[in-house]
């Protein structure tokens, strides 16, 4: 009798890890940022590996396209979800001209451009915003000098504390050979 009890145990036992395990397949989302991108004539092309996202059913793997826009989602790949929402595209796409492939271990997104034969030089409008303001602005008509010291502004400010004991240091030797008379560098 305690054998059967015992058995009846393991059977429960063993049928509680199959109901945990069954949510799991659903799994989370897990958002994808690693990825690449070209470009030619007609397309802009975004490149995302995924291990193994040849094998999930095609079904699995939808990319919904907008003028500006588009998201990425692959369901159930290794009991996750995987997606991608890139928004404020640089420039206009054709939602109709735009798709998507599977090939081994990548999925390969084509967005057909409108304007075709015009260079983009970011994938989004928030990617160039930045690149623009780590540019330095050159002004012709300032003191070149005035120049040089913003960068070292910048330098200074976005320093650790070695580099500002540095800059500091060849800032107060400078001024002591000023003040010394020796323009000597």
């Amino acid at each position: 009798m305690q054998q059967k009890a015992q058995g009846k145990a393991d059977s429960l036992d063993n049928e509680k890890p199959a109901a945990v395990v069954a949510p799991l397949t659903t799994g989370y989302t897990v958002k994808i940022s690693n990825y690449g991108w070209d470009q030619s004539d007609k397309f802009v092309k975004i490149y995302i590996t995924l291990t193994g996202v040849h094998q999930v059913p095609a079904e699995n793997v939808q990319v919904h396209f907008t003028e500006r826009s588009f998201d990425l989602l692959v369901k159930d790949l290794n009991g996750k979800n995987y997606s991608m929402i890139v928004n404020n595209l640089l420039k206009p796409i054709s939602v109709e001209g735009s798709s998507k492939k599977v090939k081994t271990d990548t999925v390969l997104i084509m967005c057909r451009k409108k304007a075709e034969s015009m260079r983009w030089d970011y994938l989004t409008q928030v990617e160039k915003e930045c690149k623009d303001k780590e540019k330095p602005s050159y002004d012709t008509e300032t003191d070149p000098s005035e120049g040089l010291m913003n960068v070292l502004k910048k330098i200074y400010e976005d320093g650790d504390d070695d580099m500002k004991r540095t800059i500091n240091k060849a800032w107060v030797e400078s001024r002591e050979k000023q003040a010394k008379g020796d323009t000597e560098f």
